[in-house]
């Protein structure tokens, strides 16, 4: 897609014993991901960085609030500040400058999967952040 356009990615993973799929759709300011093994949006959150804390503040917008792993894994795709970002959109400037590892998006999440275990959405996590790595562009 063109700067500025809208980037659809989809790929899917076998994580554990279950098969994942994964759509990304990449807007100007935003990035919209789902994750699945059927066609469900049951929850969706959203995340996004605050100017006064290095942790994204993030909500459900969509589906049980008691359920949080949407909103747990928008958080944590959406890291603000302070550490290495391994995310396309984060900025090149050094640790010492405002906005060193911002992504400067909101960042919406829907997670449709049974295990939200932490060792399982670890492994979710890493399978997003090695596609991303793969395919910048799509993000």
């Amino acid at each position: 897609a063109a700067a500025g356009g809208i980037a659809l990615h989809d790929f899917s993973g076998r994580l554990g014993e279950q098969r994942v799929h994964f759509h990304s759709m990449r807007l100007q300011d935003s990035l919209f991901l789902w994750v699945g093994a059927v066609p469900a949006l049951a929850s969706l959150a959203v995340a996004m960085c605050s100017p006064r804390d290095s942790i994204p503040v993030a909500t459900s917008l969509l589906g049980d609030p008691s359920d949080t792993a949407s909103a747990s894994l928008a958080r944590r795709l959406g890291r603000c500040r302070g550490g290495p970002c391994a995310l396309p959109w984060c900025s090149g400037a050094s640790p010492a400058e405002p906005g060193y590892s911002k992504t400067k998006k909101q960042i919406f999440v829907s997670y449709n999967l049974q295990n939200t275990d932490s060792s399982f959405t670890l492994l979710i996590e890493n399978r997003i952040k090695e596609e991303m790595m793969a395919f910048p562009e799509k993000f």
